[in-house]
C-alpha cells in the first residue's frame, strides 16, 4: 500500500458548495475509485488559504493513472470546474506532496 498526498486550490466563496457536493458524492464515482485501488481518501481545507489537502492510500497494483479515461471521473471533474482551479481538461490542478516523515 502506498500513501499519496497532494494539494488543490478552492476558489473563494465556494467552501460550502464544495463540501455539499462531496457529502453527496456519486456512488458510481466511489466505486470507480475503489476499483482503481484508491482507499481511505480524505480531503481537508485550510480556510486561511483555501488550499485543499488530499490524502489517500493506493494499492500496490493501483490503476489510478487510468482514472482520467473513465466517463464518471470526467463527469465529476466537469461538475467541479466552477469551484476549484483546474487544468485545461477540467481535471483538478494538483500539486503532489513529498512525504518528509511518517510514523506508524
Amino acid at each position: 500500500m502506498k500513501r499519496n498526498a497532494f494539494v488543490m486550490q478552492l476558489k473563494p466563496g465556494h467552501e460550502a458548495e464544495y463540501k455539499r457536493r462531496h457529502d453527496q458524492i456519486w456512488p458510481e464515482l466511489k466505486d470507480e475509485l475503489r476499483k482503481a485501488g484508491v482507499s481511505d481518501y480524505s480531503i481537508y481545507l485550510d480556510p486561511k488559504t483555501l488550499r485543499l489537502f488530499a490524502f489517500q492510500y493506493l494499492a500496490d497494483d493501483a490503476t489510478d493513472s487510468q482514472l482520467a479515461s473513465k466517463a464518471i471521473v470526467r463527469k465529476w471533474w466537469n461538475s467541479m470546474v466552477d469551484l476549484m482551479d483546474t487544468n485545461p481538461d477540467n481535471s483538478p490542478a494538483c500539486d503532489p506532496l513529498t512525504e518528509m516523515f511518517h510514523m506508524d
